[in-house]
């Protein structure tokens, strides 16, 4: 028998990932608007914004009121994704308390995401963990292109294990692995999640994972089977990185507390509540995402919510 979590973590990252490549900017009302939906939905981390240039990710350019218009709520952790130590300082100034620090295995995407070799990333790094800690910032440390790149192809494990020791070593409090390009499989997933566990000794791993190739929820639940119990998702499936062609959307939110629940996974979160939220979204975009169960609950078929039910009790 497998023993999978009890427990699930989700951080909803429809806000900064999922937005992040939509041309259509949405307004910070809207965005403010988002943020209360999901955390009534029960989500109790969401990451709200990049602190990145507004040339390069316009969507993203009111970070700072975004951060300011939030409204503090017991038990929910707001986050913002940084990549150098501006945006470290841009966060802290903000008012967030929690950031998220990451970079790239692959050379050639770390040059095309953050404009730095691997090499210069990785004493940049350094430096935003120094930097955050000295402001008071819990820091989410990471990879990405972690299970492969659309440019170099096949990350040596051995590297990604490396650069995990090296974070870790700096004293990042939570570690992410992200499948930023969608080219994992379930065995490269377990083979290199459970090492990373095992260094982590106890730490939060996060799995971020993209549906590029249709195999989301297949590498979610091949996690599940070695301890992984934190995720980030999307509403309706959003997402994919501007800077990588053809990286499609995050695993979806609604679809992963579906699978969770019928599997009597518990995770918090409302799926009528976070799917109302998708398809709000898909209105607002006049375009339909990748997920699939916030438009399967819209027809309210009562045999699907049954089953849903029985699944999750």
């Amino acid at each position: 028998m497998i023993n999978y979590p009890k427990e699930v973590v989700i951080e909803e990252q429809g806000l900064r990932d999922g937005l992040q490549s939509e041309k259509a900017l949405v307004p910070k009302d809207k965005k403010l608007a988002l943020i209360n939906a999901v955390v009534d939905a029960g989500v109790k981390r969401v990451q709200v914004t990049s602190f990145v240039h507004p040339k390069l990710v316009p969507q993203m350019a009111d970070a700072e009121d975004v951060c300011r218009g939030l409204k503090p709520t017991n038990g929910v952790i707001f986050s913002g994704l940084v990549l150098n130590t501006k945006g470290i300082e841009r966060a802290a100034k903000a008012g967030l308390k929690h950031v998220a620090a990451s970079i790239s295995a692959s050379d050639t995407h770390s040059r095309k995401n953050a404009n730095a070799s691997l090499a210069k990333a990785r004493k940049g790094f350094a430096e935003m963990v120094k930097v955050g800690h000295q402001l008071g910032l819990t820091i989410r440390g990471g990879l990405q292109c972690v299970f492969g790149c659309r440019f170099e192809g096949r990350i040596d494990p051995a590297v990604v294990l490396d650069l995990i020791k090296e974070q870790l070593d700096l004293g990042i409090d939570e570690v992410a692995l992200a499948d930023s390009t969608g080219m994992a499989n379930p065995h490269t997933i377990q083979q290199i999640s459970a090492e990373v566990i095992e260094l982590a000794g106890g730490m939060p791993v996060f799995l971020h994972l993209h549906d590029t190739e249709g195999k989301g929820l297949a590498n979610a639940l091949a996690a599940l089977q070695v301890g992984i119990a934190h995720f980030d998702t999307a509403f309706g499936g959003m997402g994919g990185c501007p800077f990588i062609k053809g990286a499609s959307g995050n695993i979806s939110t609604e679809d992963l507390v579906f699978m969770l629940g019928q599997m009597g996974i518990e995770c918090g979160i409302d799926i009528n509540k976070i799917s109302a939220v998708s398809r709000s979204l898909e209105d607002f975009f006049a375009k339909q995402f990748s997920g699939k169960m916030h438009r399967v609950l819209a027809r309210d078929d009562i045999q699907i919510v049954r089953n849903y039910r029985e699944g999750h009790n």
